[in-house]
């Protein structure tokens, strides 16, 4: 077991070798991005990578505090889940005004994997090739997708 800061040292440094990983890949438009902390444009809009003791998860959150318009947000991506699982070439869990960590009500699209550890350096490279070619396919999805929100802003 570790201890508190040992567990956020041992996040810091896999977060940072996975953004220095990242680094030299641009967006799908041939543009520089910050893959761990990307901008989709839409303030309710978030792509979130997640590592821990026992799993990986990537996800769109969508985490607009008004749950009707969030289900309308979510109704949007039901809409373009096609070319989503195109994107990604595999289904993912979709949950509707799921609760986070934090007891705030979101919507996320995600995928998981289990049996790996953040804190376990040898699974790095697991969750860097679980990551990786998702987060890339988000892009891809997103360079089309999000002209589809215009009208939720």
């Amino acid at each position: 077991m570790f201890s508190k800061q040992e567990a956020s040292q041992l996040r810091k440094e896999f977060w940072t070798a996975f953004g220095g990983y990242m680094k030299p890949v641009p967006s799908v438009e041939g543009e520089k991005i910050n893959w761990l902390n990307y901008k989709t444009g839409e303030k309710d809009v978030a792509f979130k990578m997640d590592a821990n003791n026992n799993s990986a998860s990537i996800a769109i959150e969508i985490t607009q505090a008004d749950e009707d318009i969030q289900e309308l947000y979510f109704e949007q991506f039901l809409q373009l889940k096609t070319m989503l699982k195109e994107a990604v070439e595999e289904d993912w869990t979709w949950k509707l005004h799921d609760t986070d960590e934090n007891g705030k009500v979101v919507s996320r699209i995600y995928t998981e994997i289990q049996g790996i550890s953040v804190f376990n350096k040898a699974d790095w490279p697991v969750i860097i090739s679980f990551f990786k070619p998702r987060i890339i396919a988000l892009d891809a999805f997103w360079s089309s997708a999000k002209y589809g929100f215009e009208s939720l802003r």
